[in-house]
């Protein structure tokens, strides 16, 4: 039997940098951490803002952490339609030329230029994960998802991200969750 692995569903969220934090919050504010995420070192904040696009507006979308070196939202290709942005399909950090957006926070509001993105789905594996499943760092595969509600998927064109810092986990958006009928606790195996 193939190896399988955690596939989690990524709901909207933003990575600010250290200057936005302080305009959206007030300055020297720091997140605070409302829960650790499967990748080591980062976290779900307490701290919300609203995401707004040329249509409407997403409120109450988490900030994860720490802060980063580029401010990036990320949502589903629904999001992007609902509220009237561009939101193309990107690696994490891949923002140049992307989507614009406007971040309002309670002690200010930021414009976004670009950093709007639907992230690529991805599947975080360790160097030791990448030689147990024989991939490589930019590989791109294909994932069978079953999520156990008669919606088994294969999602393709998901690419494999190799680093000693990341913890093995695929992550998916809502919209790619949502089709597979995905709830509870999910597994994806890689089909060649």
């Amino acid at each position: 039997m193939a190896k399988d692995f955690i596939v989690e569903t990524s709901a909207r969220h933003v990575h600010v940098t250290k200057e936005t934090l302080e305009a959206l919050f007030g300055k020297g504010y720091e997140l605070t951490m409302k829960k650790a995420l499967s990748q080591p070192g980062q976290f779900a904040s307490n701290e919300r803002v609203t995401v707004v696009g040329a249509k409407r507006e997403l409120a109450n979308v988490s900030i994860l952490g720490p802060c980063r070196k580029a401010d990036q939202v990320e949502i589903s290709l629904t999001d992007a339609r609902s509220i009237g942005v561009e939101a193309p399909v990107r690696e994490s950090g891949d923002t140049a030329g992307s989507g614009a957006c406007k971040l309002v926070g309670p002690a200010g509001e930021v414009e976004l230029k670009e950093g709007v993105i639907a992230a690529k789905r991805h599947i975080h594996m360790t160097p030791e994960d990448a030689a147990e499943f024989g991939v490589e760092n930019g590989q791109i595969v294909d994932v069978l998802v079953d999520c156990g509600t008669g919606r088994k998927a294969v999602l393709g064109d998901t690419v494999v991200r190799v680093s000693s810092s990341y913890a093995l986990a695929m992550h998916v958006d809502t919209d790619e969750s949502n089709a597979a009928g995905c709830q509870g606790t999910v597994k994806g195996v890689i089909v060649k």
